[in-house]
């Protein structure tokens, strides 16, 4: 799975969405991770309510299951989900290395159900059964 940071310095995740300078990439399991690409932004950045500044970041991010930001407005956060990329807010700059390390070690154990959603972002559930609907459906019986 893709995963994006927002950041000014390349290295830790310190950015506003909107604001950042840069949105580094990269790929990760749970047997590694690797640098996919840096996508650099123009220094028009700081203008509040300059949603055009979003449109270039969204389509640079597009295939990515996560985006990991300093803060985000309410406005880009919903571009954001909209376009099926899962949001998470650093409360403090963080090493975007120490990022993915932890990462990959919740990938090798039992990640949370957002994180299991967000690895499978474009790919078609395994083990769908026809019957699968109607089993969701039938009515719970208590023993």
């Amino acid at each position: 799975m893709k995963i994006a940071f927002a950041t000014q310095d390349q290295q830790r995740v310190d950015a506003h969405f909107g604001w950042a300078k840069h949105l580094a990439v990269y790929e990760i399991d749970a047997d590694g991770y690797s640098f996919v690409q840096d996508f650099g932004f123009g220094e028009d950045l700081a203008e509040d309510g300059n949603e055009d500044k979003l449109a270039p970041k969204l389509d640079a991010i597009r295939d990515c299951a996560i985006v990991y930001v300093a803060a985000i407005g309410g406005s880009a956060a919903a571009r954001v989900v909209a376009t099926k990329i899962h949001p998470v807010k650093v409360t403090q700059p963080e090493p975007i290395l120490d990022i993915l390390d932890k990462l990959q070690v919740v990938l090798k154990g039992t990640p949370p159900p957002w994180l299991r959603k967000a690895v499978m972002k474009g790919q078609e559930p395994a083990n769908r059964f026809e019957d699968d609907d109607e089993l969701a459906n039938e009515p719970k019986v208590k023993s």
